[in-house]
């Protein structure tokens, strides 16, 4: 198991009081007027925190596809925390998407941007920032009505990018544990932590104690091709699991044609049965915090009823 990240507890940690955070992918980066939440006022972004407090929630992951936080200027950022407060939410962790530090034409950029990112996370008093080696959508997945369906980029099967990627993965956990944050590196198809193995070797190559994984099954399991199985998936990552990103997919697999089909499903009537894969987490010593998501439809309340799944099979306490 990797360095756990501090939660901010006082007591014993169980299912009345273990971080489940919202993640904000169920809100756009801009509004459909097409106006930046970038851009927006502090009123503006009360009124979208309002609507995650409504539901239930009393911690946030302020998604960096919603709002990048790190490029807010020190005032902005002020008044962003402000309003966390005001709503009393707290900020246990920090997901950033699509900004990978070995992308092809911005991965100087993006790397610099992590930086940033952790800087802003102790700042602010998160513990955990999630990291992922994916990338853009392309045009053809942005227009179909379930990206994952479409195929997108891919880590090229090239020793020295990998090793790029390893080195630059290995310097954001340096920065992380000098400043008091962990990282958390993102399942995603295609990428080098896009299986379980390839997971488990990227971030033993790493070999920092300050960088586990976000072992993302939904990200895999709603491929439509074979993937390996979410119990031997379970039994790989979480022993080095610091975060984690839970969601769920119906899968409907043809033997006779190899045909298969999956759309999201709240967590408790998917294919992954999260009461043994939570189990199996916290007795192989996983104490991070969870964040919750949905794609399609009112994704916050889905969210929010995966939330209380998640406290009904929680354990009552869990030793330290």
């Amino acid at each position: 198991m990797t360095g756990t990240p501090h939660l901010g507890l006082n007591g014993p940690l169980g299912r009345d009081n273990w971080p489940i955070a919202a993640a904000m992918i169920n809100f756009a980066g801009s509004t459909m007027n097409g106006a930046g939440v970038q851009d927006q006022t502090a009123e503006q972004w009360a009124r979208t925190l309002g609507q995650v407090r409504d539901a239930g929630f009393r911690h946030l992951d302020p998604t960096d596809s919603w709002l990048r936080v790190a490029d807010l200027s020190p005032e902005r950022r002020a008044e962003f925390a402000a309003v966390v407060e005001d709503h009393d939410l707290a900020m246990v962790s920090l997901s950033t998407a699509r900004r990978s530090v070995v992308d092809p034409e911005h991965g100087d950029e993006y790397l610099e941007y992590s930086h940033r990112v952790l800087d802003v996370a102790a700042e602010l008093g998160i513990g955990t920032v999630s990291f992922g080696l994916f990338r853009a959508l392309t045009p053809e997945q942005q227009q179909a009505l379930w990206f994952w369906t479409v195929q997108g980029a891919e880590d090229p099967d090239d020793d020295g990018v990998r090793r790029t990627a390893v080195e630059r993965i290995r310097e954001l956990g340096e920065h992380a544990e000098s400043i008091g944050v962990h990282v958390s590196l993102e399942m995603y198809e295609d990428t080098y932590i896009g299986t379980a193995d390839g997971a488990v070797s990227f971030v033993r190559d790493v070999d920092h104690p300050h960088v586990g994984l976000n072992p993302d099954l939904g990200n895999i399991v709603r491929l439509h091709r074979p993937v390996e199985s979410w119990q031997d998936m379970v039994k790989k990552t979480v022993p080095y699991a610091n975060y984690w990103h839970v969601k769920n997919y119906y899968r409907a697999e043809d033997a006779t044609t190899g045909a298969v089909m999956t759309i999201p499903s709240p967590m408790e009537f998917g294919v992954i049965n999260y009461r043994d894969a939570v189990a199996f987490a916290i007795e192989s010593g996983y104490r991070g915090a969870f964040c919750v998501e949905h794609y399609g439809g009112d994704g916050l309340s889905v969210s929010a009823t995966n939330r209380d799944y998640l406290r009904r099979i929680l354990p009552a306490e869990v030793p330290a």
